[in-house]
């Protein structure tokens, strides 16, 4: 019987775990253990968080009466050293343990940092939490050069905030067209353009060397014949998992946290949800999901495991992400489908993009327009056929296209 459950990990996969496991009963003891000062989201870190106007406060998961309200024990600002399943216990840096008959590694991960020659200056900055927002802030002051490596979601974020507070900014990344797998390559070369025409300089390159000088930092890159000068470069080329406790912990380790479709590691008495989970499905092992409500529906399907319950029912992979004033979502992948449908013009206020194959649609995307990919996500989940004609007509209600 489980009756002592430690989540390891305060990001949205840790805290929806617990959440879940309370809303679905379990009335057991329940720590949560985070290295930061308090559990957060991160998806602001790179916009308003970033840009000032939210503090750590309001990025909060949960506020702080929720964790005593739901009996959840908050150990912050711990890191844990070390798991130790045959103990059933974690072990802390002061060598206290915590008694855990299961435990959830919602260990996250780090952000990528390439071997590239001068990384290591002070002016090389990466995002992935709170302190690393902090510490970028201030060099992102009006006039400021900056470069932006990397012009995937986090990329694209950083630019846009960076050139909102009065930088210069210019956007690198090797890719012609980048997210054209899951935006489709239309939509996604409209909104690199983008960049264009709010100030952003985009180059396609990669990034060669970074020397520190007196006056900034020197930047070469792949087909640009003279280095660059920058007063800071942010990085936003991806991240890596922590897998360090599992992989001392003897558990598998595969890129990622190997775990099966109950989100069980090698280790029966170990979970491991969010971004370092890997799934192994039919004996393939699958990419990870490094998306905020990916990590969400991680942290349910493990509470229903703790809790001995049948898993939510799976849905079509969803994110969104904001850029230069704008919001974007997208469900499924477009490089699935057969044929794309647009509604509405790609230059108005709003517009969407579906995706088809065998008269079903299989994924969408669109800008400013959130009501279409609900319904979207809807007809892929329920296999509901798609009417190309209706999809493509804005007066047609999106919650009208739920009956075919």
């Amino acid at each position: 019987m489980t009756e002592r459950v430690v989540i390891v990990g305060g990001g949205v996969a840790g805290v929806s775990t617990a959440a879940a496991l309370r809303s679905g009963g379990f009335d057991g003891d329940l720590t949560l253990v985070d290295a930061g000062d308090f559990p957060y989201d991160r998806p602001p870190l790179s916009k308003d968080f970033l840009a000032g106007t939210k503090d750590i406060k309001q990025i909060a998961l949960q506020p702080p009466q929720w964790y005593d309200d739901q009996r959840v024990r908050l150990i912050n600002r711990t890191a844990v050293t070390a798991l130790r399943p045959r103990d059933a216990a974690v072990e802390l840096p002061d060598g206290r343990l915590l008694p855990a008959d299961r435990v959830v590694l919602a260990t996250g991960g780090g952000a990528a940092r390439p071997p590239i020659p001068g990384i290591d200056s002070d002016r090389v900055h990466v995002l992935r939490t709170a302190d690393d927002a902090d510490r970028l802030r201030p060099a992102l002051a009006p006039g400021a050069r900056v470069l932006v490596v990397g012009a995937g979601l986090i990329g694209a974020e950083v630019a846009s905030t960076a050139v909102r507070l009065g930088c210069q900014v210019d956007l690198v990344d090797p890719v012609a067209v980048p997210l054209a797998a899951v935006l489709g390559p239309e939509l996604a070369a409209w909104l690199h353009d983008l960049h264009a025409r709010h100030r952003v300089t985009t180059l396609r390159a990669s990034v060669e060397s970074f020397t520190e000088l007196r006056t900034g930092i020197e930047v070469r890159l792949t087909s640009v014949a003279e280095p660059r000068l920058y007063d800071a470069v942010v990085l936003g080329v991806g991240m890596v998992p922590c897998t360090e406790l599992a992989r001392l912990a003897g558990l598998e380790v595969d890129r990622g946290i190997v775990v099966d479709e109950r989100h069980v590691t090698s280790n029966p008495a170990v979970l491991a949800v969010g971004d370092p989970a890997r799934v192994r499905r039919d004996g393939a092992l699958l990419p990870r999901t490094e998306h905020w409500e990916a990590a969400r529906h991680d942290g349910a399907r493990a509470a229903a495991t703790l809790l001995g319950t049948a898993p939510p029912e799976p849905t079509a992979p969803w994110f969104w992400t904001d850029r230069h004033a704008r919001h974007v979502e997208a469900v499924g992948h477009l490089d699935t489908a057969e044929h794309t449908v647009v509604r509405g013009a790609f230059d108005g206020p709003s517009f969407a993009v579906f995706g088809l194959r065998d008269g079903l649609v299989v994924a969408a995307a669109s800008v400013d327009d959130p009501s279409a990919v609900r319904a979207a996500r809807r007809m892929i989940d329920r296999r509901i056929p798609a009417d190309a004609d209706r999809l493509a007509d804005p007066s047609v209600k999106p919650r009208d296209l739920l009956r075919g």
